[in-house]
């Protein structure tokens, strides 16, 4: 998953696009970069680290320019290979070309076997490269119809924006698995992946580019370019909704707060438990336990705190430690805890190590009951549209039954949201894709079956 920022028409764009990014670093975390346009030509500033750390004063001066495009990047399948690292650039017949990719495509090493066969180097192992040699090797005369036909290539998710020679393009796939928003900000306009990014900015919400649209924006003008598809139905991510997004955001039509509220109503009437206190694993199941809390009447509390100063990395002094990494990053409030029957509500569940963890920390810290619920049901499939998911045989949906994972766990009970549950409790926008839980893929697995990837999980540096 990562985030993804296009601007255009706006004063000092670089700077717009580093607030941007600022906040959709929840997005991606490993690295980041803008590119600014002073005409026709891009300057590049990208790295390793959070956005706070590689952009300051001096960088950001150096990146003149009122159009920018800019990446933050979530680490995925194909390692910290500076080479992967968004914006990728590139300068063809047509001038300078920057493009951050937020998805994953399914058919990019099939793509990138045929391009090498006809000679294409590659710089990089992201799947977002493959974009921008089909964009040079396209034999359409204009810009506009270069970038539909690449486009018309991709199988999978791709929410992107495209800068060519100062000009900004904004892309969706057919299905829509990715969100990209299109803004107002002055007598410009931006592309952002999620609305928070839009009120740091100070900018008007415009609208959701719809599944299969392409544009293409030079400052107050916003024109059609094409559209992509058509497909048998669109298939936004549910997944964004559940964890992914901020709870700020508002996505295809939905609060994500109010989405995730739903979640947890429905959970508490799906799996009802007596209980004396309902907290969350903070912070992005906050939402749902309010919810949770709200429709079964037991009372809300802080039990666990989160550590936001946990730096990425850290030493463990002991690998017998199993507890470390979650004692690290949450804290249990001693007085909310003892003696008490909790629930504690999650978002998801996926190897199930830290929930571990976390069971045996509130039960040290006095809890005589924990209950987990859960709110979505179990992730039993990966991801192949941009969620680096685990392989499926790490997924402890997938290789347990609820019992089991209940006794793996430690606690006195557990629920999961329906499918059917979760699927209803946001039907407006909907349907949805439900791959990671329901193993029904919309987007073909091209590169699966074709053999190029293993159907355990995507192999491949993704956008």
């Amino acid at each position: 998953m990562c985030g993804v920022v296009g601007i255009s028409g706006v004063e000092n764009a670089a700077q717009q696009a580093f607030l941007a990014m600022y906040a959709l670093q929840h997005r991606g975390q490993e690295a980041g970069g803008i590119v600014a346009f002073d005409g026709e030509e891009g300057k590049l500033h990208k790295g390793a680290g959070l956005v706070s750390e590689l952009f300051g004063p001096e960088s950001l001066n150096g990146l003149d320019g009122d159009t920018a495009v800019g990446h933050v990047r979530y680490s995925t399948a194909g390692g910290s290979d500076p080479a992967n690292i968004q914006p990728i650039t590139a300068r063809y017949r047509h001038g300078d070309l920057a493009l951050a990719h937020n998805g994953n495509l399914t058919n990019q090493l099939d793509l990138r076997a045929s391009l090498v066969e006809e000679g294409a180097i590659f710089r990089s192992s992201s799947d977002s490269e493959t974009l921008v040699h089909l964009i040079a090797k396209s034999r359409a005369e204009t810009v506009d119809e270069q970038v539909m036909d690449a486009l018309s290539h991709l199988v999978g998710a791709f929410s992107m924006a495209l800068v060519v020679r100062g000009t900004l393009y904004a892309a969706r796939d057919p299905r829509g698995f990715r969100p990209l928003i299109l803004g107002r900000k002055g007598d410009g306009h931006v592309v952002v992946s999620e609305t928070c990014a839009l009120d740091i900015l100070s900018a008007e919400y415009v609208r959701d580019l719809e599944p299969g649209e392409v544009i293409r924006i030079e400052g107050d003008r916003v024109e059609a370019v094409g559209r992509l598809g058509p497909v048998p139905q669109h298939a936004p991510c549910i997944f964004e909704l559940v964890y992914f997004a901020r709870p700020d955001s508002g996505l295809w039509g939905e609060s994500v707060d109010r989405a995730r509220r739903a979640f947890g109503r429905q959970l508490a009437r799906e799996n009802p438990v007596d209980a004396d206190a309902v907290i969350a694993v903070p912070d992005s199941a906050n939402s749902a336990a309010l919810g949770y809390a709200e429709e079964s009447g037991i009372p809300f509390e802080l039990g666990l705190l989160r550590n936001h100063y946990v730096g990425r990395t850290f030493i463990k002094p002991d690998q017998k430690d199993r507890d470390f990494g979650a004692r690290m990053k949450y804290n249990p409030v001693r007085d909310v805890l003892v003696g008490k029957r909790v629930v504690v509500v999650d978002d998801s569940l996926v190897r199930g190590t830290t929930s571990r963890s976390l069971v045996r920390m509130l039960k040290a810290a006095g809890a005589t009951e924990v209950h987990f619920r859960i709110g979505s049901p179990p992730v039993r499939f990966p991801c192949f549209y941009g969620i680096d998911m685990p392989t499926r045989g790490e997924l402890i949906g997938s290789e347990l039954e609820i019992p089991e994972i209940a006794e793996k766990l430690g606690v006195d009970s557990l629920g999961y949201l329906s499918l059917e549950g979760m699927t209803e409790a946001v039907a407006d926008a909907g349907p949805y894709c439900t791959a990671c839980f329901s193993g029904e893929y919309p987007a073909p697995l091209v590169d699966v079956q074709k053999g190029f990837a293993s159907k355990e999980g995507p192999a491949a540096e993704r956008g």
